[in-house]
């Protein structure tokens, strides 16, 4: 069998593989607080998160991935098109290998700087420190601070508001009709707008500037108006307290509205460097951004839902449990915070991993709660695996790349 056709069917193995971590590791990032909630089952949880991961991986998902995800190395220090490919192959494994430790020990890890560390390990390995684009490195590292720090105070504000200005007063039906029409439309704002602004989404049809803005302030407006009109009918007067009634959809919208972005976005830490190896193989040169076909795209996207439904219980148990005590309001004010963050720190250009900004917003929640509110032991545990990714992830891809270096040089 060709050299060419090997690489090319151990790579899609590689990228099927990772996606498949992808889902299992980063489903807790959108419904782990629906579950913690109770507002949905652990399998409705699995269920939808996978239905909603795989539209947004497959069709909202960039057609162009950087090869290098993140532009961590350079390629032009390397040279090779031969050596960068089974590098991108070792990456892709190294990655893998190490979402998969972390989804085995129930702990939440960022799947961008699984495979940001695995390209400085192959940059190293390959050409040494000139290879590695260090400003972009300490950008990298700079989140896992920047992450959690700003979505856990956004969590911890938001939630005091909440209790002050909004529970409060759904104490009564006017109060209720008054104050969840406000929160109901900021949510489809926020939702809207980051579904259109500088997405691939937005650009499909239109929507990636002052558009996208003027859209989801209408969208939030007729919310607004259409909320006041049916809330009293719709939402009050059922089983439970009148802000469960409010806050439970409002918490499985907003657990979509993530898993529908991790796809769209995350599918490309699979595919990217996929589609770099395909390139390579077809055309013989590199490219920093290659094109990334459909069935790529529907490849990855099916293989994240797979990871989903099959191990995906692992870490959502860990994430939406055992950090602290959920509600509806909590959970939703979770998936609230970190979506705002992650979308108000990519328009600074600020550097944010959702995993990270998703645990920080669950810190958040239980510190205004009091620091007894939280699980420490736990806390400790996700914090040393979010410290070690990168240089474990590194490590893990050099130990590949020259074993697939041995095994391919005589072919």
């Amino acid at each position: 069998m060709p050299t060419d056709t090997i690489l090319l069917a151990i790579s899609v193995i590689a990228g099927a593989y990772m996606a498949w971590n992808i889902g299992a590791n980063d489903v807790a990032n959108s419904m782990a607080s629906a579950v913690g909630a109770r507002a949905l089952t652990m399998r409705q949880a699995l269920f939808v998160g996978s239905v909603v991961t795989f539209l947004g991986a497959t069709f909202v998902g960039s057609h162009v991935a950087q090869t290098i995800r993140k532009g961590i190395i350079y390629a032009s220090v390397i040279g090779d098109p031969r050596v960068l490919l089974l590098g991108l192959l070792a990456a892709l494994l190294a990655a893998s290998f190490w979402v998969f430790i972390a989804t085995y020990k129930n702990l939440p890890v960022s799947t961008t700087h699984s495979i940001v560390g695995a390209m400085m390990g192959i940059g190293l390995i390959v050409a040494g420190p000139s290879a590695v684009n260090w400003k972009q490195m300490a950008f990298i590292v700079s989140s896992w601070v920047l992450s959690p720090v700003l979505s856990g105070l956004a969590a911890f504000l938001l939630f005091r508001f909440l209790e002050r200005k909004v529970l409060s007063r759904m104490d009564t039906v006017e109060g209720a009709v008054n104050a969840a029409p406000l929160v109901i439309a900021a949510t489809m704002f926020v939702m809207t707008i980051s579904l259109f602004l500088d997405t691939p989404l937005g650009k499909k049809i239109g929507l990636g500037g002052v558009a996208g803005v003027v859209v989801a302030a209408v969208l939030a407006g007729c919310c607004y108006v259409a909320c006041r009109l049916m809330l009293r009918h719709f939402f009050v007067g059922g089983k439970g307290s009148v802000a469960d009634n409010i806050f439970r959809p409002l918490q499985v919208l907003t657990s979509c509205y993530v898993a529908f972005g991790n796809g769209a976005n995350d599918v490309a830490n699979a595919m990217g460097p996929l589609a770099g190896i395909y390139y390579i193989l077809t055309t013989g040169s590199v490219a920093e951004a290659a094109p990334v076909p459909t069935f790529m795209l529907a490849l990855g996207g099916g293989m994240i839902c797979l990871g989903i439904v099959s191990w995906g219980h692992r870490v959502m148990e860990t994430v939406g449990s055992k950090i602290t005590q959920l509600t509806n309001v909590r959970g939703f004010t979770v998936d609230f915070s970190a979506a705002t963050m992650v979308l108000v720190a990519s328009m600074l250009g600020l550097p944010v991993s959702t995993t990270h900004a998703a645990v920080g917003a669950y810190l958040g929640i239980g510190l205004a709660r009091g620091v007894e509110a939280l699980d420490l032991a736990v806390v400790r545990r996700i914090v040393v695996y979010w410290i070690i990714t990168v240089p474990a992830a590194a490590l893990t891809a050099a130990i590949f790349y020259l074993a697939l270096s041995l095994f391919f040089s005589g072919r």
